[in-house]
């Protein structure tokens, strides 16, 4: 292991634990200044996985496979703004995620979320927005390691090849899809219960965590519909594409 891979896997475990640790020191010991500093620590979590990005130097033409979608992203949950809590970015995210590797799958949910509240406002709740869709998209490229969702890179000549593509996507990432939709709204939740509520006890983050589950669930299920019917048309013809133009290398995993 070199030493920017071990620092690509220091700043990952950073960005995932030392905000929520902070967050929660935070809400006993600074009541007070949650709201900003809040905000302040979710944008250096968000930066530190895109400086982990970074260190791996991925090409431009890597590169042009996410900002795509990220624009998918984007695109869809403005088109789904009518209906509350049925969005496609969870699953363009996840999708990402397991083609892409799990540090493309973190950008196209983050990117997604920014490019998005051009329309929806900008405001305190954007960077949680982009910690929470990234990290869908992250662990969606991580558990996609678990499975032959991913195409196998041209540039490893013993790799094993053509294994046919799933019908469905793999279990463990429907399983993740539906799971993802309490995940985004628990980071949520942190973000409404800590700026938010007035006094804060135990009591009354509870019943702010229970009041969402209803909808949570509703995301769940909308982004496992998502990620279905964006995995049945499209799973064969991006494998094809990557693998065409070697676009499965290092720098997605």
């Amino acid at each position: 292991m070199d030493n920017r891979h071990t620092l690509s896997i220091f700043l990952e475990v950073i960005a995932i634990f030392a905000t929520p640790i902070i967050l929660a020191v935070e809400m006993y010991c600074l009541p007070d200044f949650t709201a900003i500093s809040s905000i302040i620590l979710t944008i250096i979590s968000v930066a530190l996985f895109m400086l982990s990005f970074e260190t791996q130097r991925p090409s431009v033409s890597n590169l042009v496979p996410t900002a795509v979608f990220s624009a998918l992203g984007a695109a869809g949950r403005i088109a789904f703004a009518p209906l509350a809590y049925i969005k496609p970015v969870s699953a363009v995210a996840i999708f990402a995620g397991a083609f892409l590797g799990r540090h493309a799958g973190f950008l196209v949910g983050a990117l997604s979320a920014l490019l998005s509240n051009v329309f929806f406002g900008q405001g305190s709740w954007t960077p949680w927005q982009m910690y929470a869709w990234g990290l869908v998209g992250y662990l969606g490229g991580f558990l996609a390691t678990f499975t032959s969702a991913r195409p196998a890179s041209p540039k490893k000549p013993d790799a094993p090849q053509g294994e046919k593509p799933h019908k469905l996507p793999p279990l463990l990432l429907l399983i993740w899809a539906f799971i993802s939709g309490p995940f985004f709204g628990l980071v949520m939740n942190l973000y409404f219960v800590i700026g938010f509520v007035h006094p804060l006890t135990l009591q009354s983050a509870l019943l702010a965590f229970a009041s969402s589950i209803p909808f949570d669930l509703t995301h769940g299920v909308a982004t496992l519909i998502f990620l279905i019917l964006l995995w049945l048309p499209w799973q064969k013809s991006v494998s094809r594409i990557l693998t065409k133009y070697n676009l499965t290398g290092r720098g997605f995993r």
